[in-house]
């Protein structure tokens, strides 16, 4: 571990989440993110995504098994004084009975749930169970959730959200199932010029504009996003404000963003903004 000018250990931020073999998403995104924000990056692996160039890219899901994610996250935490955790792909009813029981054993100052319900390599069947798990035993337990439309659809229940009043009712039905603070993203698929972000408290909405760039999703934003978002409480930073210095910081990479051989271009880098 580095230590920064003046000797003082360095803040700390912990991720459980997937493997994205291109870089482009997943764990490599999320310790990408957290050094560019200034933040010393640890990382639990909960499964293996890859991309078959050979089937028009289509999805490879590989779960890691129970133990072993077990076995990561027991040394990650007996190594380190962690209490901010972002919570990415986990991916199968397995998997999330293990994180929930791990996070239910010692007290986080902040968890992030970026709620990925599915990857296009599993099963439906096995999809409708993630999803059930992370509602029950996840977004219980979380600080701050950021669900993209499918996501925010999935969990409040909704058959569209088209406008800003329905990413606030979303927001609100969301909040109902445990977490702190909602961050309901409009992205690509909301329509209008701008993209369009909800944070709602419990009490009060908080709406976040920003211009959309091009008409193309960006593989690894969402990711990039609630990882910033990770990395600056791991700061500090209140709720709020690291939410806007997330849609600051995912707008940059957006704009810098790569083209790969893959389906879509991925998420640049954005730079420091620390």
């Amino acid at each position: 571990m580095h230590r920064d000018t003046d000797g003082a250990a360095p803040h700390i931020s912990y991720v459980i989440a997937g493997s994205e073999a291109t870089g482009g998403a997943g764990l490599q995104v999320d310790l990408r993110t957290f050094q560019q924000l200034g933040v010393y990056g640890v990382g639990t692996i909960t499964c293996i995504v890859s991309f078959d160039p050979k089937a028009d890219w289509a999805h490879r899901f590989v779960p890691v098994a129970p133990q072993v994610i077990a076995d990561q996250i027991e040394a990650a935490t007996s190594a380190h004084d962690l209490d901010v955790v972002k919570i990415g792909m986990l991916g199968t009813p397995e998997t999330i009975a293990v994180v929930a029981n791990a996070l239910s054993a010692q007290t986080w100052r902040h968890i992030v749930v970026d709620p990925v319900l599915i990857c296009k390599g599993q099963e439906p069947g096995a999809a409708l169970d993630t999803d059930n798990g992370l509602r029950t035993e996840i977004l219980p337990l979380a600080t701050v959730v950021t669900p993209n439309l499918f996501e925010a659809r999935t969990l409040a229940g909704m058959e569209t959200i088209e406008n800003a009043d329905d990413l606030k009712e979303a927001a609100r039905r969301i909040a109902d199932l445990g977490p702190r603070y909602v961050v309901v993203k409009g992205g690509m698929d909301l329509p209008g010029d701008d993209a369009v972000d909800i944070v709602y408290d419990g009490s009060e909405f908080t709406e976040l504009r920003s211009p959309k760039i091009g008409d193309q999703r960006v593989a690894g934003a969402g990711c990039t996003f609630a990882a910033a978002i990770t990395a600056e409480l791991a700061r500090g930073t209140d709720v709020l404000d690291a939410v806007r210095v997330a849609k600051e910081f995912t707008r940059a990479g957006i704009t810098a963003s790569i083209a790969t051989r893959a389906p879509q271009p991925s998420i640049g880098l954005a730079g420091s903004l620390s």
